[in-house]
Formats: structure tokens, C-alpha cells, sequence
């Protein structure tokens, strides 16, 4: 009998108005059961100057952030290129070809989405979503960047994960949104 894996859901991502916000839920779920609903996917690097978010199976997210940091170490703090070169070894490597997450890496200036595909994307919406919730909450916030243009990045990502968490039953309403430091 296999065990099923802890996964983690919803991170969403927004740049507006020169502030970057990125938030997740608290929610990780083992198959159709609910096994933690205050985990914490947000983590800062750099004391806080990069933010990451991850979804996909918990344990494989936290050898990605430690493999991230590794590269934003070697690569002088460049997120964007330690993030290339993270996608290239996800990619070609043999133990990281098997993980499965997904990450959201943000500094004060964007945001970049990671797969183990290979890819880095950088959205051009300005907003990057991942995890089993993240449809819901990137068509809320591309509506509230359309047509609440007032309202803070944070504003943005507390409200687009708050409706993900309304709609998605692997998303909860346990939030926790970061802000990169300068």
C-alpha cells in the first residue's frame, strides 16, 4: 500500500503599483484529508530581500528552497539567475527530475515562477499563482488589478487567496503574505 504525500496548495504572487506581495494558504492535504491547516509555505532568504513560496509535496519544496539558496549564494544574490540555474539542475539532474513542487520566488522588483520542467516564467500580468487553488486566485486578482487599482499588492493577495480558499477545498483561509525588503 503506497502512502499518499503531503501536499501543499495555494501561493499567489502580485506586483502593483512598485510593491510585490506573496502570500499562501495554510492548508496541506493527504489525498482528500486535510493533514495541516496552518503550514507556512512562505519562507525569506536573504533576510527577507527574497521571498519564496512553494505547492507540490512538502518535503520535495524544502530541498528546492535550500537548493535555491544555494544558488543565490553562488550567483551574488542574482534571484533571476539563481533561478535559471535551479530550473537547469531540476531539469537535469536525476534526484531533482523526481520532485514535485513548484515555487514563487519574489524580490522587491518581480516575481518569477520556477517549475521542474525547466521553466522560469516571469508573468506578464504581473501576477504568478501555483498550487491546486491557483487558477481561483489569479483570476481574482487580475480582476482586482483591473478594476480596484487602488488597493495595495497585499490588498490583492490577501483577497485573491481569500477567494481561492471560497472555492477551492485544498485552499483554506489560513493566510500568511510577506513583503521583500529593499
Amino acid at each position: 500500500m503506497a502512502l499518499e504525500k503531503i501536499r501543499s496548495t495555494t501561493v499567489l504572487g502580485v506586483v502593483h503599483n512598485g510593491q510585490v506581495a506573496l502570500g499562501a494558504d495554510g492548508q496541506a492535504s493527504m489525498g482528500n484529508t486535510i493533514a495541516k491547516s496552518n503550514v507556512k509555505k512562505i519562507r525569506k532568504l536573504l533576510d527577507g530581500k527574497i521571498v519564496t513560496g512553494f505547492a507540490g509535496s512538502t518535503a520535495d519544496a524544502f530541498t528546492l528552497l535550500e537548493r535555491f539558496e544555494e544558488k543565490l549564494n553562488a550567483y551574488s544574490q542574482n534571484m533571476k539567475r539563481a533561478a535559471i540555474e535551479l530550473a537547469k539542475d531540476w531539469r537535469t539532474d536525476r534526484y531533482l527530475r523526481r520532485l514535485e513542487a513548484m515555487m514563487v520566488v519574489a524580490n522587491k522588483d518581480e516575481l518569477l515562477v520556477i517549475s521542474g520542467t525547466g521553466d522560469v516564467l516571469e508573468p506578464d500580468n504581473q501576477i504568478a499563482a501555483i498550487g491546486s487553488g491557483s487558477m481561483y486566485a489569479q483570476a481574482a486578482a487580475t480582476a482586482l488589478k483591473k478594476h480596484a487599482p487602488h488597493l495595495t499588492a497585499e490588498e490583492m493577495v490577501r483577497e485573491g487567496l481569500s477567494i481561492a480558499a471560497d472555492i477551492c477545498v485544498f485552499t483554506n483561509h489560513n493566510l500568511i503574505i510577506e513583503k521583500p525588503t529593499g
